[in-house]
């Protein structure tokens, strides 16, 4: 197909796109770079050491910001946000379902593949609960020996909570 095309017209057309695309990026930059220097320019300067401190809702901080979470937080959020994505594809095929119906054996398919898309779901949320990844306390250790971990079985929430104490008591 390119042979029919006049020489230069594809090239030309693409390095078009691309110098609108990079003229696009360098006025936002340059947007941003003007505001971030009026911004340094008009705001005043007079730092105190109240201003200088981390601001904890009003709370004067204590301890240090070097806590250990435990990771079942961050599961949990994990899992909540792809469960959450997963579930925001839900409304448009809603919407396009309803204008999709009569239409003859295209209806079909479409209420068949949201069948398979929510049984990989399923599935999903079926096999991370019987992981026992949804378990806010899980239960101890046991390995095939029989023989209890070396920390005394304890978990990392008991050891956070214990650090959190520590940090406290300083």
């Amino acid at each position: 197909m390119s042979l029919l095309l006049p020489l230069g017209t594809v090239a030309a057309s693409v390095a078009g796109n691309f110098a609108t695309v990079l003229i696009f990026v360098l006025v936002g930059l340059a947007f941003a770079g003007l505001a971030l220097g009026v911004a340094k320019i008009l705001r005043p300067r007079n730092p105190s050491p109240a201003k200088m401190t981390t601001y904890e809702c009003g709370e004067l901080p204590v301890g240090s910001a070097w806590v250990r979470f435990n990771v079942r937080f961050y599961l949990i959020a994990l899992f909540f946000l792809i469960f959450d994505v997963e579930v925001i594809f839900l409304f448009p095929w809603a919407v396009v379902f309803k204008q999709l119906f009569p239409v003859p054996g295209l209806g079909a398919l479409v209420f068949w593949e949201m069948i398979i898309f929510l049984g990989i779901l399923s599935l999903g949320l079926a096999y991370i609960w019987v992981k026992g990844d949804l378990d806010w306390v899980k239960s101890l250790v046991e390995r095939p020996d029989g023989q209890v971990p070396a920390d005394g079985g304890t978990d990392n929430a008991s050891q956070a909570g214990a650090l959190e104490e520590e940090v406290s008591t300083q």
